[in-house]
């Protein structure tokens, strides 16, 4: 058993994640993965550990919740890399961290690859500000333009990428790709005829070109928004294969071996079957994979009693506390504790006998108009001086569960705990079995929610925790 009570096989080979995050020749750490797995923390508390063993960090966080602005104690993240206070510098490494700012990215291509009256041409046309803000697979695109920008500027050894979560796997991957073939597309060709041809020959050449189409797009898109298309595809005449170039110099980085991928999962069935076809895919696309990390995963400080043998016990302390409590609602005998063996019970007294009233006391406190409380009689009474019974009510202890019923909850959740270990140890070993080469490692899951540096750092040991270590 390890030292943290984790399950991994000793069959499947363990990640080494301190030995890949030292490694001076890895460059890129890409975290992937399908949603609500912990790609964000992951990548996060990698940032946080690499910077606190020497490296100058940079995480890149693609997803649009801002868990990680709020875990690095930073008020908000844009598309400039931010330090974060509080990592510890003392091997000489620093953090940033920075959040992908899709439109702002696009942006700056076109500022960086025009001159100022074409850019700002392209900055103000309509298509343009939707399509750099909404397009499909536009945010995954300037992913990558950013990853390149970050790599080409050298000044960070490590990045480490927080993928967008995404139901298709790998649409990080895919992206450059559909832009890229939208941009060279026969379509964007077709509206680039006019600004190349020219006047009245151009249009001439449109209307023949798209003679097929033209009344079907003006229907769809209007007539407006066809000329600002148009007028877009002019002014990006000269960019379209910049964008190709640098979607293919990004995408031969990614394959390079200065970078990791690794794949985030959780130990459930839907989760590493996504992360099998990750896993697939990435090898397809000749993709280097470090990875697997198991997150969230459960552990028990008594994994020696099974669920089996817990629930047993409960039965067990269950049925002897019935027998108890039915011994004493029927006891054996039915005999007074006052009276004796044998003895005549003691005779009734005589309700009807009347006893005299004390001098000067009204006989049973009668008068003609009824019954009056006296004084006297109320101090003469035995309930004088007690408390009322809703006063007495309030004084009653509740009666507490006995040692026996809290040991028997207990074992009822340690053998629910059991079964959920059993079940995500199957689910785990159905992958490795899969994908037997694939170096994993787990991560147990926190009793809270990560919100602050503290539980990065406890993340980021929990990932590079060796899984052959031995309790002392």
């Amino acid at each position: 058993m390890t030292s943290d009570n984790t399950t991994l096989d000793a069959s499947a080979p363990w990640l080494e994640v301190d030995t890949l995050i030292d490694d001076p020749h890895t460059r890129i750490v890409v975290c992937c993965g399908s949603g609500g797995v912990g790609k964000t923390t992951t990548a996060a508390a990698l940032g946080v550990r690499a910077a606190e063993r020497g490296r100058k960090v940079v995480v890149l966080t693609i997803d649009p919740a801002r868990r990680l602005a709020q875990s690095m104690g930073i008020s908000e993240l844009d598309n400039v890399p931010r330090q974060v206070k509080g990592v510890d510098e003392s091997a000489g490494g620093e953090l940033h961290a920075m959040m992908l700012d899709m439109k702002r990215t696009f942006d700056e291509i076109v500022e960086g690859h025009a001159d100022a009256d074409r850019a700002r041409a392209i900055l103000e046309n309509p298509f343009y500000q939707s399509l750099s803000a909404g397009f499909a697979g536009t945010q995954e695109y300037m992913a990558m333009e950013k990853l390149g920008q970050l790599r080409a500027n050298d000044e960070w050894d490590l990045i480490i990428v927080d993928t967008p979560p995404s139901r298709s796997a790998l649409d990080f991957l895919d992206a450059p790709k559909r832009l890229g073939s939208f941009l060279d597309g026969k379509f964007i060709r077709v509206l680039m005829a006019p600004a190349k041809v020219g006047g009245r020959a151009g249009m001439k050449f449109l209307n023949v070109g798209m003679s097929m189409m033209t009344g079907t797009l003006s229907k769809l898109m209007g007539g407006q928004l066809l000329r600002d298309v148009q007028t877009f595809v002019a002014a990006m005449d000269t960019m379209f294969g910049g964008f190709r170039t640098r979607a293919d110099a990004t995408y031969r980085l990614l394959q390079a071996p200065g970078t990791a991928f690794l794949v985030v999962a959780a130990p459930e069935r839907d989760a590493l079957r996504e992360a099998a076809y990750f896993v697939e895919r990435l090898a397809a696309e000749q993709m280097p994979l470090a990875g697997l990390v198991l997150n969230r995963v459960h552990g028990s400080g008594a994994a020696q009693l099974s669920a089996e043998r817990a629930l047993a016990a409960a039965e067990a302390l269950t049925d002897r506390m019935a027998e108890d409590t039915h011994a004493d609602t029927h006891p054996d005998t039915g005999t007074d504790a006052g009276t004796a063996p044998g003895a005549a019970p003691a005779p009734a007294a005589d309700s009807t006998a009347e006893a005299a009233p004390p001098p000067g006391r009204a006989e049973n406190n009668l008068e003609t108009t009824g019954i009056v409380d006296l004084d006297g009689g109320k101090a003469g009474s035995r309930t004088a001086g007690s408390p009322s019974p809703a006063a007495a009510a309030e004084h009653v202890t509740p009666t507490s569960p006995s040692a026996a019923q809290l040991a028997a909850g207990l074992l009822r959740l340690h053998a629910e705990r059991m079964q959920v270990l059993a079940r995500e140890r199957r689910t785990r070993d159905r992958f490795t079995a899969l994908h037997p080469e694939v170096p994993v490692t787990e991560v147990a899951a926190l009793p809270g929610d990560v919100h602050d540096l503290a539980g990065l750092r406890a993340i980021g040991d929990r990932l590079a925790l060796n899984p052959t270590a031995t309790d002392d």
